[in-house]
């Protein structure tokens, strides 16, 4: 119990994020859903970083360097709070992925590999800071011992995001029998400030390339958005289904 108030404490725009989320969640999916939602993804996410801890699948070899412990809780060698992240950034790439495909006809698979798409462009900012995490108040808690291209982050850890946020959602929605919510604006508010976060800090610790990278990237990411929200199309083939 103190470990965990402690991680509460070290990281507190983790929760402030998560209560984001349980609240978005709770408004557009219902209780059961939403904690259904976390069951699954939380332990995906913490076996997908273990795994990458000491095989390098799905994100690219890395390593956590320990040097919370005693502040924080661990979950053999990964950080709580880092696996619990994936819970509110899955669902709010889920969130905007349906405002993007309101209305049209769409499959479950194609529905969360757009979600894992949509979580993988959040990480090209999310990532970096965090390896740069010794210039802001994350620490040096972990670091890729072979570096990467971009911003010190291996291509496979992009490609790693994709596939847990695809299954993630995917996995959701086969146990939810597909269901959809009807409520998605607060967790499309929550995936840009998730993004925002991440730019700021970027700017803070004065990493000005990131910030017009993220923001080019992300800008562009609207346009599309924005384009296929709008344009007509078939009434979507999923029903929503509320609790």
């Amino acid at each position: 119990m103190d470990l965990l108030i402690g991680t509460i404490l070290l990281r507190p725009y983790v929760f402030g994020f998560l209560a984001a989320f349980l609240l978005a969640g709770f408004i557009d999916l219902g209780w059961r859903r939403t904690v259904l939602f976390a069951a699954w993804v939380w332990p995906l996410a913490w076996l997908a970083e273990f795994s990458s801890t000491r095989i390098g699948l799905p994100f690219g070899l890395y390593h956590y360097t320990g040097t919370t412990r005693g502040q924080e809780l661990f979950i053999a060698d990964v950080p709580f709070m880092d696996s619990l992240s994936f819970t509110f950034l899955a669902y709010a790439a889920f969130s905007l992925a349906r405002a993007a495909l309101a209305g049209r006809r769409v499959s479950p698979p194609s529905l969360a590999l757009l979600s894992g798409g949509l979580m993988m462009l959040l990480d090209l900012v999310i990532d970096p800071n965090a390896v740069r995490g010794d210039r802001w108040f994350l620490g040096r808690i972990f670091y890729y011992p072979d570096g990467g291209i971009y911003f010190g982050v291996p291509l496979s850890n992009f490609v790693g995001w994709v596939v847990v946020g695809t299954l993630a959602v995917g996995g959701y929605l086969a146990l939810s029998r597909g269901a959809l919510g009807g409520r998605v604006w607060m967790g499309v508010a929550l995936y840009y400030a998730v993004l925002l976060f991440n730019l700021a800090v970027a700017a803070w610790i004065g990493e000005w390339v990131l910030v017009t990278v993220g923001t080019a990237i992300h800008a562009v990411a609207v346009a599309i958005v924005w384009s296929v929200s709008h344009r007509p199309a078939a009434r979507l083939g999923l029903e929503n289904q509320r609790a």
